[in-house]
């Protein structure tokens, strides 16, 4: 009798060796499976980035990643069904890459110094454009023909506004601010009822300024990637350092 209990007990004890040696492989496999994706997709959006630079984005093709990785031109389909898919790739990574990039340079300020948060932010967003400029095209350079951005790409889009919005409305709920004189426009209301759900509390009137302050501080950087700067203005970080200086003046924080 005790040796049949013990021959069950063996048997149940190989079976559920067994299952977890088969969960382990399986495991195992899926893994290397998901880590071989992982390179090979990085890969593809590696060498997609390169071509933007040569080719832009309207002439970005899967077929011509695929020779340049040696792949037949069927099996990066597996990976990106479409070229849209790829270009979406490429946007989030841009946009992300930027929003990091604005973080993590006015995180460096001191929070009460809200002048100094916002020009480090300025800078944060100046920097990363001219380090990557076939990126930066990418996402705020001419519309792609055919291409439309899916929902999917507003979290990263947003991280940038984030950060800037984020700095007006401690700066206003500390006092820092000076309230504008002229309200805005009444037909605007509604237009300001997504900026307001990131600045709390703050008055249209100085959202409108916020919105005046980041469009000229994007046209800055537009103008300079685009080379319309070139043999005009030679030290641009200086100029673009005074010129946020006083967008900053304009949105009424106080220095």
């Amino acid at each position: 009798m005790l040796s049949q209990k013990s021959t069950i007990r063996q048997e149940r004890c190989s079976r559920l060796l067994a299952a977890l040696w088969y969960c382990a492989h399986m495991t195992a496999s899926r893994t290397a499976r998901e880590r071989v994706r992982a390179e090979l997709t990085r890969e593809i959006t590696d060498i997609a980035r390169r071509r933007l630079a040569t080719e832009g984005a309207g002439g970005l093709s899967l077929r011509a990643v695929a020779r340049e990785m040696g792949m037949v031109s069927s099996a990066i389909y597996r990976y990106f069904p479409s070229r849209d898919d790829l270009l979406t790739t490429l946007i989030i990574d841009g946009y992300n890459a930027l929003g990091e990039a604005v973080e993590q340079a006015e995180a460096a300020a001191p929070r009460a110094d809200h002048l100094g948060r916002w020009l480090a932010a300025c800078h944060g967003v100046r920097d990363w454009a001219v380090a990557h400029p076939h990126e930066y095209a990418l996402i705020y350079g001419s519309p792609v023909p055919g291409y439309q951005a899916p929902q999917d790409t507003i979290p990263a889009r947003v991280r940038d506004l984030t950060v800037l919005a984020g700095i007006i409305r401690d700066a206003w709920q500390a006092g820092a601010v000076r309230a504008p004189e002229t309200e805005a426009p009444e037909e605007l209301e509604p237009d300001a009822a997504a900026l307001r759900e990131l600045m709390p509390g703050v008055p249209d009137a100085v959202i409108w300024r916020a919105v005046t302050a980041w469009t000229a501080m994007y046209g800055w950087v537009n103008f300079e990637v685009f080379g319309q700067f070139d043999n005009t203005i030679e030290h641009r970080r200086t100029a673009f350092g005074h010129s946020m200086l006083t967008m900053a003046e304009t949105m009424g924080l106080a220095q």
